[in-house]
């Protein structure tokens, strides 16, 4: 028996400090990897004596010529596997530290109390590890449609148009309809931005974004408080906050926000109060954050080269593509302008 509890401990560390520095090192999240650190150390506690390293037998374990383990096709497959290891070998443990006298230093409850924490902590780093992915897709054309602009238009139809066109944000924002209206379209579009590998953001609206399953959630400095949003978000949603100067900007970052808007660049017919930047805000406030940047604001194809000389990550773009005769030609012209001027 002593064999198979050292087997079990060894399992549960080697486990954890996978999951350990896959949050210290992939994500630098320092309270996450703190958690898992402090079950791996409450481990070694189980045995302090040499009776379990002199049970060991690695060469004559059985168990040893098992077939090698399926590559895993990534981070979130990693973390499913070791979770799963120490959380079988948690339970084989807390079954056998009920025999008197065979893990002298931790009990069977301590056991059970550290598999249903690892159920939680796997939950919480495969949610941040999903988000850490789509923080990488934040670039590139953003479209927000906003039914207010589309002169009739099917908002699905103008986002499939736009995405046709490069478009790789896709946003919804309806400052008007009851949202129980919105739901359906929010859904489809949804739909929509799965199947083409797009990201899919509500504006302002928590409820309709966690019923459609967004991607994620924009909301304004008059809007829900970004920290509040964080909160209340799954941690696999993103968040993003529009701001409208450096200091705005540095506190939506302490705050919560996996990105940034930046704006109102030019005159623009979308906002009827708003505070014009230009630019240079944009270089402003990438001296001062470090998370991705989106502008936004009267942005059309004359002047999207003017607006990627700053280097934003993203350029979000509302009558540019929705009031044009054809929404993806308007779409892919501002992707070319955009790639060419970030090449240059």
């Amino acid at each position: 028996m002593l064999r198979l509890v050292d087997a079990n401990l060894n399992r549960c560390r080697e486990g954890l400090r996978v999951l350990e520095d896959i949050a210290r090192f992939m994500l630098n999240d320092t309270a996450l990897s703190h958690k898992f650190r402090q079950i791996r150390h409450k481990l070694i506690e189980a045995d302090s004596s040499q009776r379990l390293l002199t049970s060991r037998d690695a060469s004559g374990d059985v168990g040893a010529q098992k077939p090698a383990a399926k590559p895993r096709g990534n981070l979130s497959d990693l973390v499913t596997a070791n979770s799963r290891r120490v959380q079988e070998s948690l339970r084989v443990l807390e079954e056998f530290a009920q025999l008197p006298g065979l893990i002298p230093n931790l009990d069977s409850d301590w056991f059970k109390s550290a598999r249903f924490t690892l159920y939680t902590l796997e939950k919480e780093l495969t949610h941040r590890l999903l988000r850490r992915d789509k923080i990488e897709k934040l670039t590139g054309l953003y479209v927000i449609i906003d039914p207010q602009f589309l002169l009739g238009s099917n908002e699905v139809e103008v986002a499939r148009q736009s995405i046709r066109g490069g478009a790789r944000i896709i946003q919804l924002r309806d400052k008007k309809r009851e949202h129980g209206e919105l739901l359906p379209i929010a859904r489809q579009l949804r739909q929509l931005c799965t199947q083409e590998g797009v990201l899919f953001i509500v504006n302002d609206y928590i409820d309709l974004a966690l019923a459609s399953d967004a991607d994620g959630l924009h909301v304004g400095q008059s809007d829900l408080p970004l920290p509040v949003a964080r909160r209340l978000l799954p941690q696999d949603k993103l968040l993003g906050g529009s701001t409208h100067s450096v200091e705005q900007a540095v506190k939506a970052q302490a705050e919560g926000a996996d990105y940034i808007g930046v704006g109102a660049i030019y005159t623009t017919a979308s906002k009827e109060v708003i505070t014009l930047v230009g630019p240079d805000m944009i270089r402003q406030v990438k001296e001062k954050v470090s998370i991705p940047i989106v502008a936004i604001g009267g942005i059309k194809a004359k002047n999207i080269a003017e607006v990627m000389s700053a280097r934003p990550q993203m350029v979000a773009v509302i009558t540019a593509v929705l009031a044009a005769d054809n929404v993806e030609a308007a779409a892919r012209e501002l992707v070319t302008i955009m790639n060419v001027s970030a090449s240059s």
